[in-house]
């Protein structure tokens, strides 16, 4: 019986500044990097046995990979990185704090653009500096978004699963994601069969480990928080 384990990131610097993120890369804040340790540790108390490890391009996200297979003793693990596993791209939104950005445009505007299914961001311009286009680490991807929904942040989500993540747990291996908010959001929103409705109202703490326990057609037989 496969397990799956999804790790949102550690606080970063700019959760702890409450700024929009996005695809912008910020580094751990101090309490990310204890964060992502002790979900480690939680991990290795709880006896699952990773054999695959698989993160987004964002360095929040992989240095909360490293930093919490080094407790688990597991450094050696497998680790796949794919910019489908991003944080949703905020557009125009990065960098700006959330609380100021609520007073200027409206609590219930700002609302709907963090957590909307299927509401846009503003975009950002092709030429602000930005573009993913204009960032080396992202040479050759195609079709790299100026903004999205949650909606469109699973629609490359989902793909990547289907066609990376899937078999390797149809093999029977047990899998941890670490990644964002958001992407993860778009796969609880599959696993679960979470709707349109409710999705906006399932948080995704920092740090936190979700265990989900899968029959052999990976369907969701139990779902457990390590805390």
């Amino acid at each position: 019986m496969p397990q799956l384990i999804l790790l949102r990131h550690g606080q970063s610097l700019w959760n702890l500044e409450n700024k929009f993120t996005g695809w912008t890369n910020i580094e751990l804040s101090e309490q990310g990097i204890k964060e992502a340790r002790l979900a480690g540790q939680r991990i290795k108390r709880s006896g699952i046995d990773i054999d695959i490890a698989f993160t987004s391009l964002l360095k929040r996200a992989y240095d909360t990979l490293l930093l919490a297979l080094k407790e688990m003793d597991k450094l050696r693990t497998p680790i796949h990185r794919d910019w489908r596993l991003n944080e949703r791209h905020y557009g125009a939104l990065q960098g700006l704090n959330k609380s100021e950005t609520a007073l200027k445009c409206g609590e219930d505007v700002v609302y709907q653009w963090r957590r909307g299914y299927d509401v846009m961001p503003p975009l950002l311009d092709k030429k602000d500096r930005r573009n993913p286009e204009l960032d080396p680490l992202y040479q050759g991807i195609k079709d790299l978004p100026l903004g999205e929904s949650l909606e469109m942040c699973m629609q490359r989500v989902l793909p990547y699963w289907f066609g990376h993540i899937y078999p390797e747990l149809k093999k029977g291996s047990n899998v941890l994601i670490v990644a964002h908010g958001n992407s993860l959001r778009s796969l609880m929103m599959y696993l679960e069969n979470i709707s349109k409705k409710e999705i906006p109202h399932v948080e995704l703490p920092t740090g936190l480990p979700i265990v989900y326990d899968l029959d052999n057609n990976l369907h969701v037989i139990r779902k457990k928080t390590l805390s």
